[in-house]
Parts: structure tokens; sequence; C-alpha cells
């Protein structure tokens, strides 16, 4: 997925738009719940999860600081995702004891025609409010643009990219998904 999606936004019907609603809706809730597994479920096996760095540079280089070939502290495919949720889960994640806290909030949630049939393309914004011990709170703030697969009752996600409104992330790791 490019920096700006070059199809027409061709919107979906009402019942399309509510049934995306809810699966982000239930993947939020998921996330905040570490019910990681069932998270990883919800993607598709050639999924690339991408959330390039921010780079601050003039407003005439912004659309190359998302380019595949600049840094970017997601790149993941399903093998990378299934490492990382499985690093989460160990005794020894000393980031994850005690536990982080998070609430996930997506809004704004724009969905559209995709280039194949039952393929979908799904802008949204979200805030991750992140908790851990008595000190450390973060905020992730930022945009998303998510192609989604109709897979009969429901989606799989296929493309997540993430832009955060940051440029410098002031949390002590990146414990999340977005």
């Amino acid at each position: 997925m490019n920096a700006k999606t070059t199809l027409p936004e061709i919107p979906v019907d009402a019942e399309t738009q509510r049934r995306v609603e809810q699966f982000l809706f239930r993947e939020a809730r998921l996330l905040d719940n570490e019910r990681w597994d069932d998270w990883l479920a919800l993607m598709a096996e050639d999924i690339h999860y991408w959330m390039p760095t921010m780079e601050n540079r003039r407003r005439a280089d912004k659309n190359g600081s998302h380019a595949l070939d600049r840094g970017a502290l997601y790149n993941d495919d399903l093998r990378d995702l299934t490492r990382r949720v499985t690093r989460f889960k160990q005794p020894t994640a000393w980031a994850e004891d005690p536990a982080t806290r998070h609430a996930h909030v997506v809004s704004g949630i724009e969905v559209y025609q995709g280039e194949q049939a039952g393929e979908f393309i799904v802008h949204s914004t979200f805030v991750n409010y992140r908790s851990r011990v008595e000190k450390d709170n973060d905020l992730l703030v930022g945009r998303r643009e998510d192609v989604l697969r109709s897979d009969g009752d429901s989606f799989k996600l296929a493309r997540r990219k993430i832009i955060i409104t940051q440029s410098v992330l002031m949390a002590k790791n990146l414990n999340t998904f977005l």
C-alpha cells in the first residue's frame, strides 16, 4: 500500500461499514485483554504489518519518509508477529512483568472497496493508552491504513500501515500492537 491510495474511494454499504467497525472494535478488545492468539487469528497468511519511523523533514519530503526502504518500528509478516506474541507470553519477558495495561480506542473509520472483490481499504485513527507500574503512562496516537479481506462472516487483516504522530517515542518500550 502506497503512502497515498490511488484507488477511487468507493464507499461500501452501511452493513459492510458496520461489520468492519465491529471487527476493528473486537480487535482492540482482544489486544486490551492480551488475547494474543485470538488476535493473531485475525491476520491473513500474507499479512504485512508496517509502522515506518517518522522523519522531521520539509513538507516536500513527507511522502519519502514512508518509503519501504526507510526505517520502521514494525515491518512484520505473520512469522514476525507470531514471534513477538510468543515473546510477550514468556515469563522472562521483563518488559511485561508487571503487565502493561492497555486501552485501545479506534475511531474515524472509513471503509472503501478494495482492488479485489471481497477486499476493503479501511482508514482509521487510534489512541493507545498504556499504563505500567506507578508512573509509566504513554499515549500513542496515529492513523492506520488497512486492507481487510472478507473471510466468510468476518475479515482477515492483510495489510496495516501505521503512522504515529510522534517522531520520538518517549516510551521505554514498544510492547504493543496498534
